[in-house]
Parts: C-alpha cells; structure tokens; sequence
C-alpha cells in the first residue's frame, strides 16, 4: 500500500512546499498556503493522460526564430455559431486552445456553452460536452428546451474520472470538448478531494496538455468566489489560453461576456446576450434603449456612447443626491470607476461651485456594462449636476467627453463612431468638447460643442 505524505500548497501561485511557512517565498502571499495529502504512489507525470496522443509526434528542436511559421499557413478558427461569443474570442475558437469561462451559480455558463456546442457540432465533426454536475438526462432535456438539433453530433458524456474523459476523447476524436466544470473533475491516483487544489493543478494541466497535443479545442467551466473571483489557484488562469467572464444579474435577463485574457484576441471586446425562455439570444444591438423610450427630460439620468472594443454602446448613466452628513457623506458607483467619481465631485465643487460636501451621491451604469472610459466624464458630471439641481437636458440628448482637473473639457477618440450610433438610435442632440477636430457631420444628430464645466451645465433645462 502506497505510503501518503503531507505537503502544502499555495493557493495563489500553486507552488509546493514541503513544511508551512506564514508566506510563500515564490508569490508573496501571506496565509496562503494550504495542507495536502499526496499518496507517493501516484504518478509524477504531469502529462499523463496525453501520452497517447504524443507518440507519434516528433520531439521539437530550436530553430532560428525567423524560420518558425515561415510557410505555415494563419491558425484556423471554428466559429462556434454564436457570433457575439466569437467576438470576444477574436473570431473563434482555436484548435489545441484552452478557454476558462467562470460566473457566478445559475447565471448561464451551462446554457451558453450547450447552445454554442449544439452550434459548432456536426455529423463529420463531433462536439464532446462532459457533464460532471449533471446526468445526461438532465443535459437532453436542456436541449430539448433550447430548441437544438439533437441529431447531430453532440456527444453527452456524465462522467468526474479524468481517466475516462480521456479515453471518450480518444474514441470520439471531437473538435472541441467542454467540461462543465473543471473543479468536478478528479484523478483517481491522487489522494484529495474533487475541487482541492491537487486535484485542480493535475487535472488541469493534463487536460491542457491533451488539447494542446491533440489539437482539439478544450473549454473549461470554473466556480467563482463570494468576491466573483475564480475559485482554485492562479495556476489554473496562467495555464489556459483565454480567460472569459460571465456576467449579469439573475434578477435582470442582460448577461455580458467579457475577456481578461486571451492569447489569440484583444480583451477589449464585450458580447451581449439577453436571457429568454429559450436560452441565451444575442443582443448586438447593445443594451440601451432607444431616444424615443425617454421623451420626458429626467433630472440625473445622461446618455453617452461608450466604446467597447470596435464596438459602441449607448449607456444610460443615472446620479442621485441625497441629504448626508458633512463629513461622512456616502460616495457609492455601480459600473463606474469609484476614483473617478471622487474626482468629479471635486470639479464640480470647485468649478462650479456647487456644495456636494454633505450630500449622500449615487451611481450607476444601467444595463450592466461596466464603464470606466474618460469620455464618459462629461455624462457622469451631469447626471450629477443635474440630480443636484433638478434639472434635466433636453430630451434625445447624448453627450460625449473627458474632464480635466482644471474644469476644461477634452476631445476622445472615435467621436464620429460614436455620433452615428446616437443617431442611428434617435437622438438629435449631443453635447461635446469644443476643443478637437471638427467631425464629419452626422445627418439627424445636432452638435453644441462647450468649452468648459461651466458651460456644459448650462445645457441643463
């Protein structure tokens, strides 16, 4: 009988140490360090489960860098069939990549990626979709409810055993395979629990290391913390090819996708989705609602167009004021940079004179997009003035800029994108920096350039 032995393991970094110590030597992280049982018996490699695949493949050998991909021709992309999910992968998913999708419990992660994997299935490409939280059954019925084919080649596989997720994958050659969820999954010759961080670091890494040598697209589902970070070590994010986040509240039908990391694509983008009684539907049209929706002027509620990525989206950015306490007056943001709103209260104060010091102040980005882009300075401070005086913009109002600490307003980027987005939604009207280029003129949509904070509060009716 194999003997066991203790070893402890940080839950930052994932690095092994054979006696506890207060802090980590290899990441700094203070307490981070936690007791595991290791049975000495257990296998050493940590790409076991790949063996099969890398027999037949030759061992690398260094060449000159200007000779690597000389004639090889761009990575290939499989489109998952969901194209706002494509947009934040940068177009697809690529062969032999690893995707880590986190979220919080019951938000969708198992609806979006079934109706992804229902999509890129096909007769001659199998998709393998592993269910460790669920039987097969369960899985049918979902699909059934969103409405997939299924008669194609989606392969159901209810099974934790890492051993035997590997065989399946072996006989099925599929294109991609999901595991639904990672921390569910266990290697029988460790001694630790599912989920425990010896299991996490080996699992993950031999299913990497068979994505990577078979060249079939892996997408992994992970818990989140209370605090919405992913659970397990910080291995886990550096050992995956992309990182994505699935957000949204339960109580509202928006989910937003975003990227924290991704080796083959940008991190800028955002995809959109709206929850229905059919599963997950694309909302590329973005998240506001148009100008025709709010005709009444509504003191501390300001449009402006916000980029994400390639993408622009028209936010609703809303501010109330409160009577507070001087001194210990509340300073609260939803979707918005608490920093930057600091600072904008202290432009107001001091260039516009107007008294916030014992005032409770309230924000929030409606939809669910977080914004922390400069150009939505120029709204935020509005809503704030505006909420503070009772006062309102003229209704199908948008405004555009960035605020400097001298109260002076500044130019942003892409402003005629912006523009034709206000339009196309049916504002008339958009308040923006004087300073800057002239844009292209926009049909439908008229321009009031202001110089200042000053100026831009007397836009309000």
């Amino acid at each position: 009988m194999a003997k066991a032995r203790k070893v402890y393991i940080c839950a930052s970094c994932g690095s092994v140490q054979h006696r506890w110590i207060g802090k980590c030597p290899d990441c700094g992280t203070w307490d981070s360090l936690e007791e595991q049982t290791v049975s000495k018996g257990a296998s050493a490699d940590p790409h076991e489960e790949a063996k099969a695949w890398t027999a037949a493949i030759a061992a690398p050998e260094a060449r000159p860098i200007a000779e690597v991909g000389a004639d090889a021709p761009p990575t290939p992309r499989m489109a998952t069939g969901i194209g706002e999910l494509d947009r934040v992968l940068g177009g697809g998913l690529v062969p032999g990549s690893t995707v880590l999708l986190g979220g919080e419990p019951g938000i969708g992660k198992s609806t979006l990626l079934l109706q992804a994997a229902g999509a890129l299935a096909g007769e001659r490409t199998p998709v393998l979709y592993v269910s460790s939280e669920e039987s097969a059954e369960q899985v049918r019925l979902r699909a059934e409810r969103l409405g997939l084919d299924t008669r194609a080649g989606l392969l159901v596989l209810s099974d934790t055993n890492l051993s035997r997720i590997a065989e399946q994958a072996r006989k099925t050659s599929p294109r991609a395979i999901v595991i639904d969820s990672v921390q569910m999954v266990y290697k029988g010759d460790l001694d630790a629990p599912p989920g425990s961080i010896t299991q996490l670091r080996r699992c993950a890494g031999e299913l990497v290391a068979l994505a990577k040598a078979s060249g079939i697209a892996l997408v992994l589902v992970g818990h989140v913390t209370k605090d919405g970070r992913l659970a397990g070590p910080r291995l886990l994010e550096h050992l995956v090819d992309a990182v994505v986040n699935f957000e949204g509240d339960r109580a509202h039908a928006h989910r937003v996708v975003r990227a924290v990391k991704n080796r083959f694509g940008a991190t800028l983008e955002i995809g959109l989705f709206e929850m229905t009684g059919r599963g997950l539907r694309e909302a590329p049209e973005g998240l506001a609602s148009p100008a025709s929706s709010s005709a009444e002027p509504r003191p501390g509620t300001v449009a402006c167009p916000v980029m994400h990525g390639s993408r622009c989206l028209l936010v609703e950015i809303q501010a109330l004021t409160a009577t507070g306490f001087l001194g210990a007056a509340k300073r609260k943001a939803s979707g918005l940079d608490s920093n930057r709103l600091a600072v904008l209260i202290a432009v107001l104060e001091q260039h516009a004179e107007l008294r916030l010091a014992d005032r409770d102040i309230f924000t929030q980005a409606v939809g669910g997009v977080r914004v922390a882009e400069p150009a939505a300075d120029l709204a935020l401070l509005l809503a704030i003035a505006g909420a503070h005086l009772r006062r309102a913009l003229e209704p199908a109002s948008c405004v555009i800029g960035e605020v400097g600490l001298a109260g002076e307003l500044r130019p942003v980027g892409h402003l005629e994108q912006r523009l034709r987005e206000a339009a196309r939604l049916g504002y008339k009207r958009a308040i923006i920096p004087k300073a800057g280029m002239e844009p292209e003129p926009v049909p439908g949509i008229e321009l009031v350039r202001v110089k200042d904070v000053d100026g831009a509060i007397q836009q309000l009716g």
